[in-house]
Order: C-alpha cells, then structure tokens, then sequence
C-alpha cells in the first residue's frame, strides 16, 4: 500500500498559508510506517515545535490502473474515509525555504491517521458534496467539503496514475480546507464525515 497525499486543494487552505493556487496538483508520498495503529495516541515528535492537524477525504484504490482517462476514473474507486495528514510546519517551511523535498515534515511516523470506515461512493447522494469536519477538544475547528476542491477525485485520479500505477488498497489523500493549527499535549481530535464520526485521536 502506498499513500498518496495532494497539497493546497482548498484555496483558502493555500491562501491561509501564503501559497499560491496550484494550477494542476501538488503531490508527494507518505510510507506506509506513516500510518498512525488505530486508537494509539499521537506522540509529538521531540524535533517539532509546530505540529500542525490537517482533516482529509481519502479515497481507496480497488482497481489496478495506470494512465487512467478521467471520464473512466470513477471506476477505481468506490468509497471514502478521513484522516488526517500530520504536517511539522516549522519543518516544512524550514525545507521550502531550501527548495527541498516535504516528506520529513509530512511522512514521518504516526502522521497518517486514517478513519475506522470508509463509506460507500453509493451512499452519498453526490459524490462532489461530501461534507466533513474535524473538531479539537469539542470545537470545530476545521469545515470542508468536497463541492470545494480545486481538483475533484475523478481529476486527481487521472493526474496522479500519469507518474504512479495505482494498485488496490492505495489511499489518496484529497487535501484539506482551511482551519489548519497547532496540536499540544493533552488536545483530542475527532473527524466527522457527513455527521458519523470517523476517528478520535489523542496528543501526547
């Protein structure tokens, strides 16, 4: 399984931090040592003073593909979760201030989260109007939905299968909306996804 992640999909998100709104998408990789164990709490690593949450849609390969057209995209994939992508922001613009690469701000381990479930493509009315949102100890602090993407799913899956096959059971991180901030000792996170709660994570 490989993780793909999109950056700066949401243009407040990028507006929120300086960027600018990517013409076609920003991607990069997170291993599979990536993945936060389910209920294990997140640990700030000791190298970070900046830990920053960014809440998710993903989206499950089943179907082995390569070059994908989008108007065929659809077809490999059929349901989405939420996660969220750990980012070291004060390791992150460190490194782009260098022009180098972001995985060390965004790859390291128990940066993933991914939620218990993933749900049905079927059971969503419209697919391009999913809503969910992360809250930090009982507050709402981030809102999204899908409807606000720069580039949708089906979009995504073409531009990425150009430089990846995509193999079943990868996972696609869609980008997050605007609200990102600071995570501290003792803080509890919690996604929601069209009102059912996806995954509960605790700071330490």
């Amino acid at each position: 399984m490989k993780i793909i992640c999109i950056g700066r999909n949401y243009s407040e998100h990028a507006k929120e931090l300086g960027n600018s709104v990517p013409t076609e998408p920003v991607i990069f990789c997170k291993p599979d040592s990536s993945v936060l164990p389910r209920s294990n709490p997140l640990y700030i690593p000791e190298w970070t003073n900046d830990l920053h949450y960014e809440v998710e849609l993903i989206i499950k390969i089943d179907r082995l593909g390569k070059f994908i057209e989008k108007q065929f995209a659809s077809r490999y994939y059929s349901s989405v979760g939420l996660g969220i992508d750990f980012t070291a922001r004060d390791v992150q613009e460190d490194l782009k201030k260098k022009g180098l690469p972001w995985e060390k701000a965004k790859s390291f381990d128990g940066s993933a989260v991914i939620g218990k479930d993933f749900i049905s493509m079927d059971d969503f009315p419209d697919r391009m109007n999913i809503r969910f949102e992360l809250k930090k100890n009982g507050v709402i602090v981030q809102k999204g939905n899908s409807a606000d993407m720069i580039f949708d799913f089906d979009s995504i899956i073409e531009n990425t299968s150009k430089y990846f096959t995509l193999k079943i059971g990868d996972l696609i991180y869609t980008g997050t909306p605007s609200g990102v901030g600071k995570v501290e000792v003792g803080d509890v996170l919690e996604g929601y996804l069209e009102g059912k709660k996806m995954f509960r994570v605790v700071i330490k």
